[in-house]
């Protein structure tokens, strides 16, 4: 698989993996102009950049510490465009997945567009500068500052 593809995969699972929140009052000054919630925070305290979850409304969010189950849930269903090779992606009004440090697995939402077809992150890895996205067995490496930024939501689409 064309490691482009595998990116838009691999960004579209670690954004499901950014599950817990509410709004935040102290925003990160990477994300200028955008709300980040709890989940953005929280998703850092794992070991992942907030840009991995989009500048949107979470209206809640919940992670099983023992167990690594997550659930985030968006004001709507988001489209964005990820960085640096403009695919698009899309996010459900629900991510849910695994989630423990450095690591998200099982990931249902996030979907990425390649190839003219659409594809489901199923994990994502972090691993010091460098975040690993993965769609079944294929995995794309990029560098995780291009994450740094929550980005903005472009439209609305539909979530089946």
């Amino acid at each position: 698989m064309n490691p482009k593809v595998l990116f838009l995969f691999l960004f579209a699972l670690l954004l499901n993996l950014v599950s817990n929140s509410f709004q935040n009052p102290n925003p990160n000054p990477k994300t200028p102009n955008s709300k980040l919630s709890k989940a953005h925070v929280e998703l850092t305290n794992y070991g992942f950049p907030v840009g991995l979850l989009p500048a949107t409304t979470v209206l809640g969010y919940a992670v099983n510490e023992t167990s690594g189950d997550f659930s985030v849930r968006l004001g709507g269903a988001c489209k964005i465009t990820l960085p640096p090779d403009n695919y698009i992606a899309t996010y459900s009004k629900t991510i849910t997945g695994k989630i423990v440090k450095g690591k998200m697995a099982e990931l249902d939402g996030i979907r990425v567009r390649a190839f003219f077809k659409w594809w489901s992150i199923t994990g994502i890895k972090s691993s010091g500068d460098d975040i690993v996205f993965e769609v079944g067995m294929v995995t794309a490496k990029y560098p995780a500052k291009n994450f740094d930024e929550s980005p903005a939501c472009e439209g609305q689409h539909s979530s089946s």
